[in-house]
Parts: structure tokens; C-alpha cells; sequence
């Protein structure tokens, strides 16, 4: 990859994306917004569909449109009813989803890949321990055991995902895969309204309902049209 500056200079963007949508979720959940960082994941399949239309030309059917047209509008409700953009989900979404476009397009495995992104994120994550160590805040190592691990546990917790979403980033159309992340922001929702108790207004639900109905449509629609070329196979 040094010899080849096109090449390095994606995966330093995709390594700078990737590290600043962990920077903000990172804070989002120990700041109490877990439910917003959930609505940056909702939004990005939006950034995901808008990245295809425009820059890879890839084409929508009717129905599609009608998704993302409620999707939309959801999120525009959530943005009127907080008075102000959702500055950590619109965050999230944007960086997380110029990292599922440069992944699409780049040129390396998703092992590879990831591998080189950490290498060029290693430098920057060490240069920020070793200030955290010298100021006395460094969180590891912690002063038990089972903390220790938790830390430990959180780097093939983080990488498995990215690397089966690198995978499937190489495969699917950026309509589909925007589809499918649907799947993680509903769980973090529903972990932030259950577990952590944060609060959630009926104001705030119209607009999740939204962008949950938008989604309803886009699978079946995805639905009828495989049904329709398996029964044409």
C-alpha cells in the first residue's frame, strides 16, 4: 500500500471515519444519549441510499423512494421537535457512512482492510493513552481483573462486526446494506429506553415510527422483487 498513495490515502480517510463514528459513539453512550447515537444509525441508511443514487448510480424503484421519502421525514420531525439538528446522529450517520462507501469501492478484503485501517489508527491511539497515562486518567490497566478483561473483550467485539460489515459492504447494493443496519440502532434503542432509562416522549416516537415504517416498506418491496425472480428462475 506505500507504494500505491491513491490507494492509502482512501484507507487513511476510512481509518479517520471509522475512528471519529467510535469517538462519538463512544461519548454519546457515557454522556446518557444512548437513544440518539440509536437515531445516527437509523439515519445512516439514508446517507447510505443518498451515496449510491449520487456517486455510484445506482437506481431506485418507486417504493424505495416512498422509504426514503418517510425516512426523511421522520427524521426532519425529530429535528423540529428538539429545536435544533441532532448534531451526535447526523455525526454518526455522515462517518459512518462514507466508511461503508470507501469499503464498497476499496480495493483490499475486509480483513486487510480493517487490519491496515488499525495500523494507521495505532499511532493516534497510542499517542492518546500514553497523554491519558501521563495525567493520571488512563482507564487501563484498571485496578480489578474483570475490568481488565471487559477492555480486552471490547477489541474482537468491535472488529467482528466491522469485518462481516466490510464483507457485506463488497456485496450488497448501498440501498441494501443501508437496509440492513436498521437491525443495530433498534437494538441500541431499545437499550437506551429498557436499561438505561432514558427518557423518550411521544413527540420523539412519531418520528421513530417514521423511520421504522420506512423500513417496513423497503423490505417488503425487497421481498416481492426476490420472490418475483425466484419464481422467474
Amino acid at each position: 500500500m506505500l507504494r500505491q498513495p491513491r490507494v492509502l490515502a482512501a484507507f487513511i480517510a476510512s481509518a479517520l471515519l471509522i475512528g471519529a463514528n467510535w469517538l462519538a459513539y463512544i461519548w454519546a453512550v457515557n454522556h446518557g444519549h444512548v437513544t440518539e447515537a440509536s437515531l445516527g444509525y437509523f439515519i445512516t441508511p439514508l446517507v447510505n441510499v443518498l451515496l449510491g443514487v449520487t456517486l455510484l448510480h445506482e437506481r431506485l424503484r418507486r417504493l424505495q423512494w416512498l422509504a426514503l421519502a418517510i425516512a426523511a421525514a421522520g427524521v426532519l420531525w425529530l429535528t423540529v421537535q428538539a429545536g435544533q439538528p441532532p448534531w451526535i446522529a447526523l455525526a454518526l450517520a455522515i462517518s459512518f457512512g462514507g466508511y461503508g462507501l470507501l469499503r464498497k469501492i476499496a480495493v483490499l478484503g475486509a480483513l486487510e482492510g480493517l487490519t491496515l485501517e488499525t495500523l494507521l489508527l495505532a499511532p493516534l491511539a497510542l499517542l492518546v493513552l500514553g497523554i491519558a497515562a501521563s495525567q493520571g486518567t488512563a482507564s487501563f490497566p484498571a485496578p480489578d481483573v474483570l475490568t481488565n478483561l471487559w477492555i480486552i473483550a471490547l477489541g474482537p467485539i468491535t472488529a467482528v462486526p466491522l469485518l462481516l460489515f466490510a464483507a457485506g459492504a463488497r456485496r450488497l447494493s448501498m440501498a441494501t446494506l443501508g437496509i440492513v443496519q436498521y437491525l443495530g440502532p433498534t437494538i441500541q434503542f431499545l437499550l437506551g429506553v429498557s436499561v438505561f432509562g432514558e427518557p423518550f416522549s411521544g413527540a420523539r416516537f412519531v418520528g421513530f415510527a417514521g423511520i421504522w415504517l420506512a423500513l417496513v416498506i423497503y423490505t417488503l418491496d425487497g421481498w416481492r422483487i426476490s420472490r418475483a425472480a425466484m419464481a422467474a428462475g
